[in-house]
């Protein structure tokens, strides 16, 4: 549905309107407005459905644009690549208007997602942050933690960013034990999503835990308890890999699989 190329040759398009991390409704309750001609300073974006799409980066949102959290909620999940891109993009080209070297203004490239210095030649990409996104279970159960920032009583799984010099695995041990004080011990990969908040990679694994015995840092860990399948807190929503991990084990759980 999404064919990442970009639509050089057109001038002429669908839209996503972008500001702040939020987009404008559009067409037929989705967040593309109607075809239009393109201004010279949209950024081609992508083939949706075969049809060239632009994304139009604004300085302020309207009152009415959801953000794209809320989209995704209200969207199907083959929406995900498209919006993930849009906002990614967005966010990289609000935040890349300058050299980042010599701070002069850059120019954006038409045969790439890039801007340009032409006073010292440094040249930008769109920045992708690795993080790792981990369920740790020990048997049946599965510890879900809340940050302060989450909704009234909902857990998700850990996660954090990869520092530098580190591998995704050495992360998955560092930040399960500063955050909840547990040691693991076999870690299993289980897949990557983009995470367009703002511009993350999430790496997931499972991770057996050695213990049980819970130390959260009080810090981003507010609470953290383990949960049996049949008692279950809320969940995060069905578009996260978090919520793809918890329902994963709670299908192996009842095939009577395991985490292996």
């Amino acid at each position: 549905m999404l064919r990442r190329e970009l639509p050089l040759e057109a001038n002429h398009g669908r839209l996503l309107r972008v500001a702040a991390g939020r987009i404008a409704p559009g067409a037929e309750n989705t967040p593309l407005q109607a075809a239009q001609p393109w201004p010279d300073s949209v950024q081609p974006l992508a083939y949706w459905h075969d049809e060239p799409i632009a994304l139009s980066v604004e300085e302020q949102a309207g009152e009415d644009w959801p953000d794209g959290r809320q989209w995704l909620s209200r969207l199907p999940e083959s929406w995900f690549p498209l919006i993930s891109t849009a906002l990614q993009v967005a966010a990289w080209l609000r935040d890349h208007r300058f050299c980042g070297r010599c701070g002069v203004p850059a120019s954006r490239l038409d045969a790439e997602f890039a801007m340009h210095c032409e006073q010292c030649g440094h040249r930008n990409y769109p920045r992708i942050s690795p993080c790792i996104i981990t369920l740790v279970t020990h048997g049946d159960a599965m510890l879900l933690a809340r940050s302060p920032r989450f909704p009234p009583g909902r857990y998700s799984t850990l996660a954090g960013f990869i520092e530098p010099g580190e591998s995704a695995e050495e992360a998955v041990h560092r930040e399960v034990y500063e955050e909840v004080g547990i040691s693991v011990g076999r870690i299993r990969y289980y897949r990557s999503q983009a995470w367009p908040f703002p511009h993350a990679l999430m790496l997931g694994f499972f991770a057996e835990a050695a213990s049980r015995r819970i130390r959260i840092d009080g810090i981003e860990i507010a609470d953290a308890a383990w949960f049996q399948p049949k008692r279950l807190p809320q969940l995060p929503p069905p578009y996260s890999i978090s919520r793809a991990l918890i329902e994963t084990h709670l299908a192996e759980v009842a095939d009577g699989i395991g985490v292996k």
